[in-house]
């Protein structure tokens, strides 16, 4: 019995030791072709000098081959020195070819210099020093270099290539060259697979028609779509459109813009300001929500103007500006309100449409329909139209107790340099006035009717009323005119409406907007724990969808379960691994419109990690890690604080 343990004890023994001295021997340079020996030892001490004859040197260490013209091999120290028309071949897809290179079999690390170009299959890098770390899949340079694939060139200062994800990333003046496109940055994530590209810092885009800057975003480079979320602008088709987060393609011609969004129109010089817009060029027009104001140049005057939705459509000198929903407009000594307003840039008319008022100055005016009119050479307010039961009202100036009035079927004002000076009313016209002395004595108040009614302006008070066509009325002493008969029939003070400042024309559910969280770019989009979808494969729905369903998820003591979130669609993809790059398994669920596909089950971060991985390495980078709790889905940091916990 002692003497079978004895024996197997030595078996075991034996065993490990082959088994190390199997893995030392892995891991040793091999020399596959020596051509011709010699050795230097006081120049390269301890080292094996070997050189080509009519076929280069070759020697082999774990999946590569290097063939050379001259190579000095150090054999104690697993390490070699190549010299002339190197080539490092790994498998079947990717040969370096350098002049020279310092290879340590250790580390499986290489250093490669003299014109050096590493080739995949899909792309090709040159540079002049290069590192390739074969135990990682990387290669880095920090002295320039140059990428080139089936649709870019890339060029960058400092540059490293993650093989097994297919990912480069760049640093310090990149540069993306496209026949349609160009693209500049100060760091950039680059996917030779998918051709997408992850911008950090300060860059911009080129195309054709438009140009976009901002300092952290992404870019297909394929169909030339992409989006911004710090500090972006886009200039396109006459309009620059800043905002928190900026969304463009050139395909449907569209952009949109999240969060503290202007938009400008370069031609006209007008401004839209909202947090939420739409660009669409092809229809050149602009449509905006969430505090959506615009704002013109009136005669060296501001305009401001609002309402729940504003759209402005047409070329640049034939824009038509429309103000849906409790829309609002002010300018200095001018503002007013109605349902909504439509103004055309042809005519030069600004419709207020549905209940309107206007306040010019003091005055307030009310009717069926108003209407101002500019003048299109001077672009100067030239007159005033109110069509239908036309009210004039303003507070007597002087005592401060009764109102002045003046109504008729319709209203006809005249601006004088934006001040407006004749107002002339007709039809079944009545007139309420307080008349004072020169020491500002209260004379009577007039009261009148007639056919027509002129009144003359000055400093936005009446200054004069002249009667037309058979005038029927008397100068009635204070005393002598009763209360009740001081006020024509519908008169309505609405003084406390009245908007003062460009600030009013906002209520309280303007200013007290929730404004959309804009996630961040994290190497690449990583959502994590918000319930924001990337958009990918987005298409509109046919029809409503009903109640979300739940996600498939495999049960763990804890209930927590991780899965990689792969895109989000209006279409309703087969959970087939053809339909994901052969991903298995596959799960979806609904979202509002939208559905989410995921892939994996995993009972730990780590195992998710490694999923994502995959699914960057099958066309995936843009996806991310999501978890569950018992079929919920949760933020990662709050399943994570569930692991610790447990």
């Amino acid at each position: 019995m002692l003497r079978a343990l004895i024996v197997f004890g030595f078996f075991l023994l034996v065993s490990s030791v082959c088994s190390a001295q199997t893995e030392v021997e892995q891991k040793q340079i091999n020399i596959v072709y020596g051509a011709n020996f010699t050795k230097d030892e006081a120049q390269y001490p301890g080292a094996s000098i070997f050189s080509k004859d009519d076929r280069q040197v070759q020697f082999e260490h774990e999946g590569a081959d290097l063939w050379c013209d001259i190579a000095i091999f150090y054999q104690k120290e697993n390490r070699l020195k190549a010299i002339g028309n190197i080539r490092l071949q790994q498998g079947d897809s990717v040969q370096m070819t350098s002049g020279k290179i310092d290879y340590d079999g250790n580390i499986k690390l290489a250093k490669a210099w003299e014109n050096v170009v590493l080739e995949n299959g899909q792309m090709t890098l040159r540079t002049d020093t290069l590192r390739f770390n074969r135990e990682q899949q990387q290669a880095y340079y920090e002295d320039f270099g140059t990428i080139v694939d089936s649709a870019n060139t890339l060029t960058s200062q400092i540059g490293r290539y993650f093989m097994e994800l297919d990912k480069y990333q760049f640093l310090d003046k990149v540069h993306i060259q496209n026949p349609e496109y160009t693209v500049d940055s100060q760091q950039l994530d680059y996917y030779t697979t998918s051709k997408n590209a992850y911008m950090y810092g300060p860059s911009t885009i080129i195309g054709e028609a438009y140009k976009i800057y901002f300092e952290r975003g992404f870019y297909d480079t394929k169909v030339e779509s992409g989006y911004g979320i710090k500090n972006t602008r886009i200039d396109y088709n006459n309009r620059i459109i800043e905002g928190d987060s900026v969304y463009f393609d050139k395909a449907t011609e569209f952009a949109s813009a999240t969060n503290n969004i202007k938009v400008t129109d370069t031609v006209n010089q007008g401004i839209i300001r909202a947090h939420y817009a739409e660009v669409f060029k092809a229809r050149d027009s602009v449509f905006a929500t969430k505090r959506a104001v615009s704002i013109s140049l009136v005669e060296q005057d501001s305009l401001y103007m609002h309402g729940d939705t504003l759209m402005v459509t047409g070329k640049p000198e034939a824009r038509i500006l429309r103000a849906f929903r409790n829309a609002k407009f002010y300018k200095t000594d001018l503002s007013g309100k109605c349902d909504s307003i439509h103004f055309d840039q042809r005519t030069g008319i600004t419709q207020l449409i549905t209940e309107p008022i206007l306040w010019n100055g003091e005055n307030q005016m009310t009717g069926d329909s108003i209407h101002l009119i500019s003048d299109m050479e001077t672009e100067k307010l030239d007159s005033l139209k109110v069509l239908n039961n036309a009210f004039v009202i303003s507070l007597d100036s002087i005592g401060k107790v009764g109102y002045n009035q003046a109504k008729g079927k319709d209203l006809f004002g005249q601006f004088v340099e934006n001040e407006l000076k004749i107002i002339d009313l007709i039809k079944n016209t009545e007139v309420i006035y307080y008349m004072y002395n020169d020491d500002d004595e209260l004379i009577g108040i007039d009261k009148t009717i007639c056919s027509e009614i002129r009144l003359i302006m000055a400093n936005n008070d009446i200054e004069d009323i002249t009667f037309f066509t058979n005038p029927d009325g008397d100068i009635f002493p204070e005393k002598d005119l009763p209360e009740n008969a001081r006020k024509l029939k519908g008169f309505i003070w609405r003084g406390d409406e009245r908007i003062m400042t460009k600030d009013d024309i906002f209520d309280e559910d303007d200013n007290n907007i929730t404004l959309v969280t804009i996630q961040g770019v994290n190497n690449p989009i990583d959502f994590e724990n918000e319930d924001v979808e990337d958009g990918q494969g987005i298409s509109k729905p046919e029809k409503p969808r009903g109640p979300p369903e739940k996600t498939s998820v495999k049960t763990t003591e804890t209930g927590i379960v991780f899965k990689v979130q792969l895109l989000a669609s209006y279409r309703d993809i087969p959970l087939k691994p053809e339909e994901f790059s052969g991903l298995d398994p596959l799960s979806k669920e609904n979202f509002q419109d939208l559905i989410r596909y995921m892939y994996g089950n995993a009972a730990s971060y780590d195992e998710a990690l490694n999923l994502k991985l995959r699914a960057d390495a099958r066309g995936y980078p843009e996806s991310y890690i999501v978890a569950y709790k018992d079929g919920e889905r949760i933020p990662v940091s709050e399943a994570l604080e569930y692991l610790d916990d447990e």
